[in-house]
């Protein structure tokens, strides 16, 4: 067959083979993937961090690798980088 890339018995991409290993008790390619233990929080990216660093009053302003970021180790969500 032209087009087809791996083996042929690829079981990541058969759903009936993800059947019969959930029958099998074996582990599928879903149950190995672990979730998150923790919430993340995405960075915030403005322009200007005047008064991002207001937020809270543990937060820091440092400048790592050029680039200029609030931190706050106490509340892990008042995170921004500028640029």
């Amino acid at each position: 067959m032209i087009g087809r890339v791996g083996p042929a018995g690829n079981a990541a991409n058969d759903p009936a083979a993800n059947e019969l290993t959930l029958q099998a008790g074996l582990p599928s390619q879903r149950a190995l993937v672990p979730a998150p233990l923790i919430q993340r929080f995405p960075m915030k990216v403005r322009n200007s961090l005047k008064s991002l660093k207001n937020r809270h009053r543990d937060c820091q302003v440092v400048r790592r690798h050029g680039r200029t970021y609030v931190i706050n180790k106490t509340n892990r969500r008042f995170k921004a980088r500028q640029g």
